[in-house]
């Protein structure tokens, strides 16, 4: 059978629209929805997708490869392309105003989706392992490199990886006695998922610190602690998503600070005077 070949710049709409006549019961399932919540899927990963559209995760992205897309995040970045156009932001907002107020918010947001129970379980996790890994990449990768510095500040060493290759090879050497904390916005992204799925094969833990309560991520994690920030594929990397994982990073690393108050101060003092000759 042909492929058909995506036009550039044609827009998502118009392309299901010429295909229908070839959808399955399942593709029209998926289409009419899209149609319907346009701004919803901007905000959908891939498992809540499948689900409100009852259909499987593996039929939902053929319908997009059908429709030529790499997958569902390459539909939504050209669905938000064509949102944008159709409706312009409009706001009597200064930029200034608009970050401050979205960083308020999400925070708020953040503190609100953020269960003690579950936190008190990572930070026991984390505190009693002796291997802890940090796996982040792109934009999730600064905020891991972020957690490792906080950790390191309180006595509690820690690697990162932000390289997809190092995270497989890294995950073989994995035990049950090792913790991973998997940094990822919409836990969508595959290099996690590959990573996080071998360290599970190895006896690792896994935390997955995400905006998304179901995602593929979600399925291998021990433990799920939730942001709030949920991106259009147009803001990826923005920095309000930044400062919803990194007040999570935040909470975690301040409960364990409590948990071993004397030693993670003793950490401190040395790391600031050891420090201290670096300034003028």
């Amino acid at each position: 059978m042909k492929t058909q070949t995506k036009l550039v710049g044609v827009k998502p709409t118009l392309l299901m629209e010429q295909m229908k006549a070839d959808f399955t019961k399942s593709d029209t399932k998926v289409y009419e929805y899209i149609l319907g919540n346009k701004d919803q899927v901007l905000y959908h990963s891939l498992t809540e997708m499948a689900e409100v559209c009852d259909v499987a995760e593996a039929t939902l992205l053929r319908f997009f490869r059908k429709l030529d897309y790499k997958g569902f995040q390459d539909f939504k970045f050209m669905l938000a392309q064509e949102i944008s156009t159709i409706t312009p932001e409009t706001t009597e907002d200064t930029y200034i105003d608009k970050v401050k107020n979205n960083v308020i918010q999400v925070i708020s947001d953040t503190a609100e989706v953020a269960k003690e129970e579950l936190l008190d379980q990572a930070i026991m996790k984390i505190a009693e392992s002796e291997d802890v890994v940090i796996f982040g990449v792109g934009s999730s990768g600064i905020a891991a490199l972020d957690m490792q510095n906080r950790l390191m500040r309180i006595g509690k060493n820690a690697s990162v990886i932000t390289d997809s290759h190092f995270q497989m090879m890294r995950a073989a050497s994995m035990t049950e006695k090792t913790v991973v904390i998997a940094v990822s916005l919409t836990g969508s992204t595959k290099d996690i998922i590959d990573a996080v799925s071998a360290s599970k094969e190895s006896g690792a833990t896994v935390i997955a610190l995400t905006s998304y309560t179901k995602s593929p991520l979600t399925k291998f994690a021990d433990l799920v602690l939730l942001s709030s920030s949920k991106e259009s594929p147009l803001d990826s990397g923005s920095l309000v998503s930044k400062i919803s994982q990194l007040f999570l990073i935040d909470l975690i690393c301040t409960g364990l600070a409590m948990k071993n108050e004397k030693e993670a101060k003793a950490v401190q003092l040395k790391i600031s005077k050891n420090t201290s000759s670096k300034l003028y």
